[in-house]
């Protein structure tokens, strides 16, 4: 969303069940920080039980920011 928060719906209410604020430093692979931001454009992507999805949209005044953020589930 363009507020930065990535969220998960129940399918048979509507109701948010997990929240995500991405607009957060994050510490990226490379070791340099990142920043997330706004969300807009594609939607999370989901491969092999992980989800994907990128963080920073500066156009038209919304938050800025370029990472792109990986989601798994602990076994």
């Amino acid at each position: 969303s363009l507020d930065g928060h990535l969220r998960a719906h129940a399918t048979d209410t509507g109701q948010v069940i997990w929240d995500f604020d991405t607009a957060n430093q994050f510490r990226t692979v490379n070791g340099v920080e990142g920043r997330g931001g706004s969300i807009n454009g594609p939607g999370p992507t989901v491969v092999d039980g992980m989800v994907y999805v990128v963080s920073g949209y500066g156009s038209f005044g919304f938050m800025p920011g370029n990472v792109l953020l990986a989601f798994g589930v602990e076994d």
